[in-house]
């Protein structure tokens, strides 16, 4: 028997992480599962990366904002709309914090990953196991779209993305789960949002399979995570203080960010990012 943490979209809140894993530890975690989003838009970026290190995750998948990372940190993000300037600054932002060789290691992270308890066979991914990203498998929808990760044969599947703790069923009753998100859990109730806990799951494996389920929510010093963004040059700053008061994102509200990209300039610090990068070619 073992104990699995299984955690994902840790969003460079470094605060939110480090208390998640300490109660990992607490709780006697053997093994650690990463299903991806471990940057941006928070300020915790070596940190971050020093504590996914540590931890040395058995299984690992890459998700849609490290893939921004790794484009926008190669300097490939154009900036025809201003979310598409807010990844871009951001990604500019964690390039220059992340150690040499980390965002290509990023790069070779695999789409999916596969695990196996007694019998039973797990498939792993951020969001659907071809595109790790969109809403198809928001928790509301239909479980036909959720059959979707079961293309490899499994009788278990679990995914990240949407950032809520899930247990449901394909339409054929295999069993889909989702840990939650460590930096930014979502809800649409009010008084469920409220609670900004960082999330994992605590998977319980034996010989029969499935031996226990655990979604933990784990407290820590929101202050302290808003203290670290004000001590940081971290881009959009007060859109991160903002998230940290309400809980809400606000990643495709393209006028709010457009305010932002004026005021500083952020457009054409990419751009210039982006020109010594292809002069250093």
């Amino acid at each position: 028997m073992k104990q699995v943490a299984v955690f994902s979209d840790v969003h460079g809140n470094a605060t939110a992480f480090r208390a998640m894993v300490a109660d990992a530890k607490k709780q006697g975690a053997d093994e650690y599962w990463f299903l991806g989003d471990l940057l941006m838009p928070g300020p915790g970026v070596a940190e971050v990366w020093q504590l996914l290190q540590e931890l040395a995750p058995t299984k690992l998948v890459r998700g849609n904002w490290d893939d921004l990372v790794i484009h926008g940190a190669r300097g490939e993000i154009d900036l025809a709309k201003p979310s598409h300037v807010y990844f871009a600054r951001l990604a500019q932002y964690v390039a220059g914090h992340l150690p040499a060789g980390a965002v290509d290691q990023m790069a070779a992270w695999p789409l999916t990953a596969r695990a196996t308890s007694g019998e039973l066979t797990i498939n792993l991914a951020h969001n659907l196991p071809n595109l790790n990203m969109g809403q198809a498998l928001f928790p509301t929808n239909s479980s036909k779209n959720f059959d979707q990760l079961f293309a490899k044969k499994a009788e278990v599947a679990i995914y990240a993305h949407v950032h809520h703790q899930l247990l449901r069923y394909g339409s054929d009753e295999r069993i889909v789960l989702n840990p939650g998100s460590v930096g930014e859990p979502f809800n649409g109730q009010a008084k469920l949002q409220a609670d900004w806990r960082a999330q994992y799951l605590l998977l319980t494996l034996d010989q029969q399979g499935l031996g226990g389920m655990n979604f933990r929510h784990v407290a820590y010093d929101r202050t302290a995570e808003e203290r670290a963004a004000r001590a940081a040059d971290l881009p959009y700053l007060e859109v991160y203080l903002r998230h940290l008061k309400t809980g809400r994102v606000y990643t495709h509200d393209q006028d709010y960010l457009a305010e932002f990209n004026q005021r500083f300039g952020y457009a054409a610090d990419y751009a210039a990012y982006r020109d010594r990068l292809k002069v250093g070619k």
